[in-house]
């Protein structure tokens, strides 16, 4: 078979995901292209404000599939689980801030009242332009001066967005017993249960009620939760700068290859390449991306 030209070989688009962390206020950037699958479902911590570049991106959220094109802005708040996949040729590429609650809550004067996004898709050209400012302040490590009025105009379109009082999710009717089940894996995360121990903690009467009732409550199975709850522990460890292999073990996953295939599944990077993004603390080995 007679192989493409190099220069062709080399032109066709990859999957890549670049992640950098802001030291002084916490904010990370991360831009991205996908050619497929990008992330399975899972949520974070921050507040994520982004625009897509080019293509559909394709991602569930609040209870429903949608489906962002060039220009437009993804508007996602902590706790809301998601995920992504390119729907056609050739991918997408986005830009994305995580913004740490307690950033937004300064920025926001530092009321206690709830806030939430009035949407999860918005057209606000100025907005996605103050996203990509930000970014390129943050992926350029900009004079923290240049990096500050970034992200204060940042915070002003983002304003626009918010209202305060709104819930950060809509689930509907709360069975209890989904909600004990939840409040379980919270729990017990690092430690390894069925699904009867599941179901007898959860007040169930069976697992197959319990399965009913946490797919209508959440959305997922129980098993998918747990790996989403250790996954954001995970992240919060490898955040404060421990080892993936240490990270695995304390977030419940059998070693650190089960937690390096969850992850990349989930985030698009590796263990690894998130911690030293994060840190700036390179591993003795990392892995490919």
């Amino acid at each position: 078979m007679t192989q493409a030209p190099a220069e062709t070989r080399a032109a066709r688009p990859r999957d890549f995901v670049h992640l950098r962390r802001e030291p002084s206020s916490g904010v990370e950037a991360v831009t991205a292209r996908f050619l497929g699958h990008a992330y399975d479902m899972h949520h974070h911590d921050e507040w994520l404000v982004g625009v897509t570049q080019d293509g559909v991106q394709d991602f569930y959220c609040r209870g429903a599939r949608r489906q962002s094109t060039p220009g437009r802005l993804i508007l996602i708040e902590p706790g809301e689980r998601h995920d992504g996949q390119a729907v056609r040729e050739p991918g997408f590429r986005y830009s994305m801030l995580y913004l740490p609650q307690a950033w937004l809550r300064r920025q926001m004067g530092g009321s206690d009242a709830r806030i939430g996004f009035r949407r999860t898709l918005a057209d606000d050209p100025a907005f996605g332009w103050a996203i990509d400012r930000a970014c390129r302040a943050v992926f350029g490590a900009a004079p923290l001066l240049e990096t500050d009025a970034a992200l204060d105009e940042l915070a002003a379109h983002l304003r626009r967005h918010l209202d305060a009082g709104m819930p950060r999710s809509s689930p509907g009717r709360d069975p209890m017993v989904a909600e004990r089940a939840m409040d379980f894996i919270r729990a017990h995360a690092a430690t390894t249960f069925g699904l009867d121990a599941l179901a007898q903690a959860a007040g169930a009467a069976d697992r197959f009620q319990l399965a009913r009732a946490f797919r209508k409550r959440f959305g997922s199975s129980p098993h998918a939760c747990l790996i989403e709850i250790r996954l954001a522990r995970a992240r919060a460890l490898l955040r404060a700068g421990m080892p993936p292999a240490e990270a695995a073990l304390a977030a419940g996953f059998s070693d650190q290859s089960h937690l390096g295939r969850r992850f990349r599944r989930a985030y698009g990077l590796t263990p690894a390449v998130y911690r030293r993004g994060r840190t700036n603390v390179p591993d003795a080995a990392l892995a490919p991306l």
